[in-house]
């Protein structure tokens, strides 16, 4: 019968899809079970390099007063060794006023090209203007949102990392509003376990940190070396560290330096930025990450592969939300049809489809129950009880709903990232969730 041959067609293409998703999601379990390893600690330096903050901002009038008056005020590193800078881009409100308000140097960068409203051409204008100083110059680059705070030792932190000869670094990821309601609960814990489990591994390990997000610190001796900002897409960040994986530089770690971010706090916004990520994501998987494979294999370092394993999974993504459900719908309804003699079946008795039919729901329900509990609620607990205070939260028991819920998160998650795989969704003006600034008053 042609549904029996589908079925094992299917089954055969179904063996192979998940082995392709076995490989990266074992590396992942690596990570979590590791949790014990230290992390790593850099060396205090005397000596205190010259900081450039440098902040992207289009009409950030409501949270742009208080992130620069936060990194002004209350960072634990001499006064006259950090600035911050603003780059207004295409502002019509009060942006640029109240950021120099509260102490940044305000760079204004009108530019009426559509295609270019996108946070990568401020961030270019900026870093440009940075690397033509040349009186007093800095030392290093920090890149931050508009909404970003980080933790008073952040630029000290940092300085250390960079006086040990680091070039590109990045900091833990916690979040400004992590116990406002389950969607900011949730992705904050999805960027605490790359930072508290893949990022400290990987440093252990001496392999690639992943660089692609708020609070990246960049050397000013590597940009001047490959030429400045040289991003083209919309996932500019993660673009310019792979550029830089590629030139020989090597991303690290500074776990003690905290950046606290501002997350989706509804599933519109949630949905939104997914979709983004997918997006930017799918993008630089076609033109640069099998790139990343063939240079695993043609220089034997590892940080090439790990950079491939994990960032394939937004297309593994795609196959957990089309291919397995259509695959395993059939092949429940086919092999309990066949098991109960409601079809006929000619290449297997029906005994053979009654022990498939319930093997494969034993064998199945036990990998996802096993997956639930370590990778949403161990997980999530384990996050929780340690790096409670790093994530945002004052005390454990505001995230517990995140540990119960993190699960369903994570199905979300797949979701809309595959979504925006499979779009091109539009980079528009982001809600904040942050009260208005002081300064308006």
């Amino acid at each position: 019968m042609w549904y029996e041959i589908l079925y094992r067609v299917m089954s055969i293409i179904n063996y192979v899809v998940l082995i392709i998703i076995a490989i990266p999601l074992l590396l992942q379990i690596f990570y979590v079970l590791m949790f014990f390893v230290p992390k790593k600690k850099w060396k205090k330096s005397e000596v205190k390099g010259r900081i450039a903050y440098l902040i992207p901002a289009h009409n950030e009038e409501s949270v742009i007063f208080d992130t620069v008056k936060n990194l002004v005020e209350k960072q634990n590193y001499p006064r006259d060794k950090f600035d911050v800078y603003v780059v207004a881009d295409n502002c019509t409100d009060r942006t640029a006023e109240l950021a120099e308000k509260a102490g940044a140097i305000v760079l204004v960068h009108d530019d009426p090209d559509p295609a270019h409203h996108m946070a990568l051409y401020p961030l270019k204008y900026g870093i440009d203007y940075l690397m033509s100083i040349t009186e007093n110059p800095y030392d290093m680059v920090v890149h931050l949102d508009a909404d970003n705070h980080v933790n008073d030792e952040f630029s000290s932190l940092m300085n250390d990392a960079f006086q040990s000869g680091v070039d590109l670094a990045r900091p833990y990821e916690g979040a400004l509003n992590a116990t406002q309601n389950f969607f900011t609960k949730a992705c904050t814990m999805f960027y605490v376990f790359d930072s508290r489990f893949g990022s400290r591994m990987r440093e252990r390990l001496h392999l690639a940190a992943h660089v692609n997000g708020s609070g990246a610190m960049m050397s000013m001796r590597m940009l001047k070396a490959t030429g400045g900002y040289d991003s083209v897409s919309i996932s500019d960040d993660t673009e310019y560290w792979f550029n830089r994986l590629f030139d020989g530089y090597k991303g690290h770690f500074v776990e003690d330096a905290v950046v606290y971010e501002d997350m989706p706090s509804s599933l519109k916004d949630t949905y939104n930025r997914n979709k983004r990520i997918g997006s930017g994501s799918m993008k630089l998987l076609k033109s640069k990450l099998f790139r990343m494979l063939g240079k695993f294999f043609t220089t034997g370092r590892f940080s090439f592969l790990e950079v491939f394993l994990t960032f394939i999974f937004t297309f593994l993504t795609v196959i957990l939300a089309t291919w397995i459900p259509v695959y395993y719908i059939f092949g429940f309804l086919f092999t309990g049809f066949a098991a109960y003699g409601k079809i006929d079946v000619t290449m297997y008795p029906p005994e053979y489809y009654y022990n498939t039919f319930w093997g494969t729901i034993f064998i199945l329900g036990g990998i996802l129950v096993g997956l639930f509990v370590l990778f949403g609620y161990l997980q999530a607990l384990f996050l929780v009880i340690t790096d409670y205070k790093k994530i945002g939260a004052k005390k454990r028991r505001e995230l517990a709903s995140a540990v119960l819920l993190f699960p369903f998160f994570l199905m979300l998650y797949s979701v809309t990232i595959s979504i925006g795989a499979m779009s091109k969704p539009k980079w528009g003006k982001v809600e904040r969730n942050a009260p208005p600034p002081t300064a308006a008053d």
